[in-house]
């Protein structure tokens, strides 16, 4: 973990799930976190001792990297 990431606040999971939902808009759920985290495919996250800790900009990268790219209609899908 580089210096800057020390230096920001790292959200529990739960904080986590709550700035996803009022960062984007995007339901996001603890319990979500929780599993993905053990089946892969979450956002990044370190540990202090057994709590996970998110850092802000992980969860907006892993977000953006879950988006779709823009439809002007559904038969574009």
């Amino acid at each position: 973990m580089d210096h800057q990431t020390a230096l920001r606040r790292m959200l529990r999971r739960r904080e986590a799930a709550k700035y996803v939902r009022d960062t984007w808009g995007i339901p996001c759920a603890e319990k979500t976190l929780a599993k993905i985290a053990v089946t892969g495919g979450g956002p990044p996250f370190v540990r202090f001792g057994r709590v996970p800790l998110y850092d802000g900009e992980n969860l907006d990268a892993w977000v953006r990297s879950k988006l779709s790219r823009q439809f002007k209609s559904t038969s574009e899908y």
